[in-house]
């Protein structure tokens, strides 16, 4: 009778240690998802909630045993909503180290310097993983960035954010304003920034851009900014062709070949850089540039240099069969 006790027992401890052992194995081994997959976990969502979502869509076997092993071998913290990237058979524990590390799926908005409201705002709407509708934000309002935003976010929510940074950004960079700059106010700051961030793409010559219009306006000339002749056509959208005369002629609001000073609103969203730069433009004696041909410009004192330089940048252009 002792001995078959002992066979009894020995085999009750060796059912245990299976057990365990599966126990064990079946939180780490890999999972019955074929291919990676995105799931989304409500805000809210308990981990049993969000373990019978996972077995409806095949992420994991059994939601009851998902628990019951994440109870005993899991971490303590909380699960995080969000959208979720599960590998291609992930196991029990790699699943619940992605849901309560918060790591969720990254999704980006760009918007890059330069970029005019309108095309911003068809941005927006044309994420169909956002929702909502919103107006065409105001031209100047928006910081260019990349802002991310998570799957059925409200388009609202995002341009919300977008602009907050510029608001943001502004009141950092106003005080910082120098005596050589000729902003008299925030808004001035951000429609001559505008204006310089359409000028130049080139990081070494945006202070020298700042500091040519900052010359024209202290001596009461026309800026004579190209990009205030096509904002009011098209909204700061590419004008596709050449300027005809009657259009420089065009008195509007933002013709600055038609005008003295700065136009009455930005005609794109500038980026932090060109902000600073007409916050802090170069000193220099220049009033006139023209494009050098090689994506850059050159800068000139007197009328007469420019109209050599203009003459340059035809010969240039001619031989580029443009003229």
């Amino acid at each position: 009778m002792r001995r078959l006790g002992c066979l009894i027992l020995a085999a009750a401890a060796l059912i245990a240690v299976l057990l365990a052992g599966n126990f064990l194995y079946g939180w780490t081994a890999s999972g019955p998802l074929e291919n990676q997959r995105t799931i989304i976990i409500k805000s809210g969502s308990s981990l049993a909630m969000a373990a019978e979502a996972m077995e409806s869509e095949g992420v994991i076997k059994s939601a009851d045993t998902f628990l019951n092993r994440a109870k005993i071998l899991g971490g303590s913290e909380p699960i995080k909503a969000g959208e979720f990237e599960i590998p291609a058979g992930a196991s029990n524990a790699q699943i619940l180290d992605i849901l309560q590390g918060g790591k969720s799926v990254q999704r980006l908005i760009t918007v890059p310097e330069g970029t005019p409201s309108i095309i911003v705002y068809e941005k927006l709407m044309a994420e169909d993983l956002l929702k909502g509708d919103i107006p065409v934000p105001a031209e100047g309002s928006i910081l260019p960035d990349s802002y991310s935003f998570e799957r059925g976010e409200q388009r609202s929510a995002v341009l919300q954010r977008m602009q907050k940074a510029m608001t943001d950004t502004l009141a950092e960079l106003w005080p910082t304003r120098t005596k050589s700059s000729v902003v008299k106010t925030p808004q001035e700051a951000i429609i001559l920034a505008a204006i310089v961030e359409k000028e130049t793409a080139l990081a070494r010559e945006r202070r020298t851009v700042a500091g040519v219009y900052s010359n024209r306006v202290r001596k009461n000339m026309m800026l004579q900014a190209d990009p205030t002749i096509i904002y009011p056509i098209t909204k700061g959208k590419p004008l596709g062709r050449r300027i005809r005369q009657s259009e420089i002629a065009q008195v509007n609001d933002y013709n600055t070949y038609a005008m003295v000073g700065l136009p009455k609103g930005p005609i794109a969203n500038p980026g932090r850089a060109s902000i600073e730069a007409v916050l802090n433009p170069a000193k220099t004696s220049a009033l006139y540039f023209v494009a050098d041909g090689k994506g850059g410009h050159i800068f000139a004192d007197t009328l007469k240099e420019h109209n050599a330089n203009v003459e340059k940048w035809f010969a240039i252009r001619r031989e580029r069969g443009e003229m």
